[in-house]
């Protein structure tokens, strides 16, 4: 166990240790909330998700047509509890914790299709999360069927001449669809995915704590992540923890000798006598 860390790092420790196909995700994203509501009960925020999933099954009444289910789903999601992407306040980092999404009925990309993964799974209808730069989606686990859906706009289903506009839109300018953009991801790609959403928010408010916070969990998902590691390095010496820092740094550059920032990391580690 973590003994220097909270209860909660150390719940989600526990659980990102297990085979990814068990991993919860909606429980580990409780526990990334709960460094941010020591009070949180993540018991009561899985009671309402299976409360939504069981008042979809109840829609359903055996229908295991795969439109019909996702039709269902948006119509209890989108319009009876009126869920919604935060297009006013994209980058409030309520967004981001799924106690306040469930709560406030809004979010970001991955935390709406991080829900919509959670009652879809309940519902018997398997799910998977699809990395498009810019924007998160989610398709059906089922072979043959290349449709997507965008739980940040109202569980839209798209095929992929969409998902090439849906880029275009948001990179202004004409994107090249690749095949790994369509990529299924992994529960810990996901829940990095969501640290890293966090993260870029912290440093744009400058919550340097917050922000080592977010890395150090992503580093214990993937410990050879060699960018998150300079950054831990580099957060350690804003914040003063200069042992530390010099630590992360001389390790990031052994790994990485000819990296673009070798200089500036160089200097760094010389004015602090390393």
């Amino acid at each position: 166990m973590l003994m220097n860390f909270s209860s909660a790092r150390q719940y989600f420790y526990q659980e990102i240790q297990q085979a990814d196909e068990h991993i919860d995700l909606a429980k580990a994203a409780l526990y990334i909330a709960q460094e941010e509501y020591p009070n949180l009960d993540p018991t009561e925020y899985l009671n309402s998700i299976d409360t939504m999933a069981s008042e979809i099954q109840k829609r359903l009444s055996g229908s295991g047509y795969p439109l019909r289910i996702i039709q269902s789903i948006n119509q209890y999601l989108y319009d009876d509890l009126g869920f919604t992407g935060n297009k006013k306040n994209y980058y409030d980092p309520r967004n981001s914790f799924l106690n306040d999404v469930i709560e406030r009925r809004l979010g970001i990309p991955i935390t709406l299709a991080m829900l919509y993964l959670e009652i879809a799974r309940r519902v018997d209808f398997p799910m998977v999360g699809v990395g498009m730069p810019g924007h998160f989606l989610i398709r059906p686990n089922i072979p043959d069927m290349e449709i997507f859906v965008d739980a940040f706009n109202h569980g839209e289903v798209m095929f992929a001449e969409d998902c090439q506009e849906r880029l275009t839109q948001i990179y202004q300018q004409s994107v090249t669809l690749q095949p790994e953009f369509f990529a299924m991801l992994s529960q810990r790609q996901i829940l990095a995915r969501m640290l890293t959403n966090l993260k870029m928010i912290y440093l744009k408010q400058q919550e340097l704590e917050k922000a080592l916070g977010t890395v150090e969990r992503i580093l214990l998902m993937f410990p050879e992540q060699v960018i998150e590691l300079r950054d831990r390095g580099l957060l350690y010496y804003q914040l003063g923890q200069f042992l530390q820092a010099a630590n992360d740094l001389e390790i990031y550059l052994a790994q990485v000798p000819d990296a673009q920032d070798a200089l500036v990391i160089q200097r760094l580690l010389s004015g602090m006598g390393r």
